[in-house]
């Protein structure tokens, strides 16, 4: 079945990967990536689309009309991966987050509404929405306490879509996925900033004592997720999406110092996130009603992620060398 896919933001992380995805698993499809180029954004994500048949790329904001207008032409399937997403940056300065997070997502959906071939609408949220959790896991009813600007403006859009499916009817799902990880994400996370570190010979930046708890997602895993709620999910209905692989900040980084054949003395403690939440876990049942399940463990995932890094400088050195040198070191500077 011939189907058209809008893709916001593909230019990026976690979108690129999807973009990828579906051209690996279905045929008759025609791609079009709507993207700003923004300072997470590679050219060579863009580059690597053009081998596609019906790929088609739209340089533009999804805050605005116009551009938005021309991407979804015709476009059956809308999913929105365009954010803001650095946390650190959204404490430092909000106002580029609220504008993306949550303007831009009411831009998407009301012309989504004008899209009358529209079939399905998935905006990517996060499990940030949630805040945090010392004991069990989240469930799509929790209650929703975000704690950050980065996860309040991430809830802003999660909200509004739920409320384009109520009042006008949108076919809308929401998807809540825990940290993602894997080829082709910004070296301001935490572990593509480890690796190529290491490969350059530098110290890596745990933030406090690195006892917070996170829940790794393998990018392909949540790829999948995603694909199969084009067809599968339920209008309205938000789901989880994790690896329920927890870790703390320590073990996560004694896992790739081990596989990069590294000791502890490249770590560099430093101050930790204002208000940085403890712990996040997803439970991720009712994906699994619809059949869905995680393929790739932690070490599985670190490993292709280091291999993917040491086999790609040519993608990464450019960023690292323009990147935000707080990154690098600390972004709330050393340990008090």
């Amino acid at each position: 079945m011939f189907r058209k896919y809008l893709i916001t933001g593909a230019a990026g992380f976690i979108g690129s990967n999807f973009v990828h995805y579906l051209y690996r698993h279905h045929k008759d499809i025609e791609v079009t990536v709507l993207d700003k180029m923004g300072y997470s954004a590679s050219p060579l994500n863009i580059k690597d689309f053009q081998q596609y048949p019906g790929f088609t790329f739209v340089q533009g904001d999804i805050c605005d009309p116009v551009a938005v207008q021309t991407a979804m032409q015709g476009a059956q399937v809308v999913v929105n991966f365009a954010a803001e997403t650095a946390v650190d940056r959204s404490i430092d300065n909000a106002n580029s987050f609220l504008k993306t997070d949550i303007a831009g997502v009411h831009t998407l959906l009301q012309e989504a509404r004008r899209q009358k071939q529209l079939q399905r609408f998935i905006q990517i949220s996060t499990d940030e929405v949630y805040g945090h959790v010392l004991e069990g896991s989240f469930h799509e009813t929790s209650e929703l306490k975000p704690r950050n600007p980065y996860a309040a403006s991430k809830l802003g859009g999660d909200r509004l879509a739920y409320s384009f499916f109520v009042t006008y009817g949108l076919p809308v799902i929401v998807t809540r996925a825990s940290n993602n990880y894997g080829p082709r994400a910004y070296l301001e996370k935490v572990i593509p900033l480890f690796i190529t570190n290491l490969i350059d010979g530098q110290q890596v930046p745990v933030y406090g004592e690195g006892k917070q708890i996170r829940d790794w997602l393998f990018v392909e895993d949540h790829c999948s997720a995603v694909d199969l709620l084009v067809d599968h999910g339920v209008n309205g209905e938000v789901y989880n999406i994790g690896g329920e692989q927890e870790l703390t900040n320590m073990e996560l980084t004694g896992r790739i110092l081990r596989m990069m054949g590294k000791d502890k003395s490249a770590i560099k403690f430093v101050q930790d996130r204002p208000g940085h939440d403890f712990r996040y876990s997803l439970d991720c049942s009712k994906m699994r009603k619809l059949g869905w399940k995680q393929r790739y463990t932690v070490d599985e995932g670190l490993e292709q992620t280091i291999a993917w890094y040491r086999d790609n400088e040519h993608w990464w050195r450019p960023i690292k060398e323009n990147m935000d040198n707080r990154y690098l070191a600390g972004f709330w500077g050393d340990k008090k």
